[in-house]
């Protein structure tokens, strides 16, 4: 059902649909805003839960969005106040912290036409990638958030470039709102681990922007069934398989496994359990580890005899107190499940050497791993 964002403008009441990835709630006070408005009265509008309406130049507006995210960072970019006591409470601060600036910085608003023009001076083309994102033009005008809106324009040119990924030979372009494979030493692990003897079938759970199966394909598995709930991860995938040449791969939308059996079931799930704040987050964060324990937990009856499960995961949640290496090992034992070997990588992100972050020693000491799993009475 969609929302709506009014406000007043000229004195005359106004209502525009309102549009939010993240899920926020049409703002309550709203404020026109134009190009004699400066950065620093208007961050303190912001700050103050005051929504601004932009209807200056879009160029103008960018600018403004570069000197608020700027105020932004030095508000919210140090854990402030006494220093945690662990690496759980640290992260707990950090989320919260991120959660308030990213809801500031959603508080600068521009104008939608219903083809999703934005009517602005000097407003870049914007049509192709809201079409990307949201689907073909409804017919109604809309109101959005820049930060939002910039990512949309940003999502739609990283995906006309692509991301080069050796392992495939190829790029991946990614759509918005599926995770792009930015970090190469998880697609490498799956890349270079010796596949099950005689391996005929795969599954690959969480299919995302399709990168795991191109690489099941191009190692000659006969066949690979991919699944995934979202429907923008598996056009993403079709897309990209394609592209590939790996067009002969079996896209499903179904929640967690295929029916059937398969020598392989590889899953990447999201890593850190906690909450998501927005769609893409999913790709990172998975409340109560979820997919995790699903994966888990209905992997055995999904193997063939001698079959593995690769479960890709990062131990950076151990390191930060919200998962222990304990409790894996006991829901793997609980899945009836055991571990025949274990391949790691050092991350290679720039985070895990950026003494800044709230977080950076728990980065810093992350290690990313290939579980390699079999059933106990396989």
């Amino acid at each position: 059902m969609n929302s709506y964002l009014e406000w007043q403008e000229n004195g005359v009441a106004q209502r525009a649909r309102w549009r939010s990835e993240a899920g926020i709630a049409p703002h309550r006070q709203v404020q026109i805003a134009d190009d004699t408005l400066g950065a620093d009265a208007a961050y303190r509008l912001l700050e103050s839960g005051i929504a601004l309406l932009w209807r200056g130049d879009w160029v103008n507006a960018r600018h403004l969005m570069q000197a608020l995210t700027r105020r932004a960072d030095r508000r919210f970019g140090a854990l402030r106040g006494k220093a945690p006591a662990t690496p759980g409470e640290a992260f707990a601060r950090h989320r919260e912290q991120q959660g308030k600036r990213a809801a500031l910085l959603a508080r600068l608003l521009v104008p939608l036409e219903a083809d999703y023009r934005v009517p602005l001076r000097r407003a870049q083309e914007t049509c192709a990638a809201c079409q990307e994102a949201w689907g073909e033009p409804d017919g109604e005008a809309s109101m959005v958030a820049l930060r939002e809106l910039l990512a949309v324009i940003s999502a739609h040119e990283w995906r006309k470039k692509g991301v080069p990924v050796p392992a495939v030979q190829g790029r991946i372009y990614p759509h918005y709102g599926v995770f792009s494979p930015v970090r190469g030493e998880y697609v490498d692990l799956v890349a270079n681990a010796p596949l099950p003897a005689n391996c005929q079938t795969a599954f690959d759970i969480g299919v995302g922007s399709g990168i795991l199966s191109a690489i099941l394909a191009k190692r000659d598995v006969p066949r690979v069934v991919a699944t995934d709930m979202d429907p923008r991860a598996l056009a993403c995938a079709m897309e990209n398989l394609q592209k590939l040449g790996c067009a002969a791969v079996e896209l499903q939308r179904v929640d967690l496994f295929p029916e059937g059996k398969a020598d392989l079931v590889v899953c990447n799930p999201p890593w850190v359990p906690a909450q998501p704040s927005s769609p893409i987050e999913y790709a990172v964060y998975d409340p109560d580890s979820r997919m995790l324990r699903g994966y888990l937990e209905g992997l055995a009856v999904h193997l063939t005899p001698g079959g593995e499960g690769w479960l890709i995961i990062s131990d950076l949640a151990e390191h930060l107190g919200l998962r222990s290496r304990q409790q894996l090992l006991d829901w793997i034992a609980a899945a009836g499940l055991q571990v025949l070997g274990r391949l790691d990588t050092r991350p290679q992100h720039p985070k895990a050497r950026d003494a800044s972050d709230p977080l950076h020693a728990a980065r810093a000491a992350e290690v990313t791993s290939l579980w390699r799993l079999g059933a106990l009475h396989s």
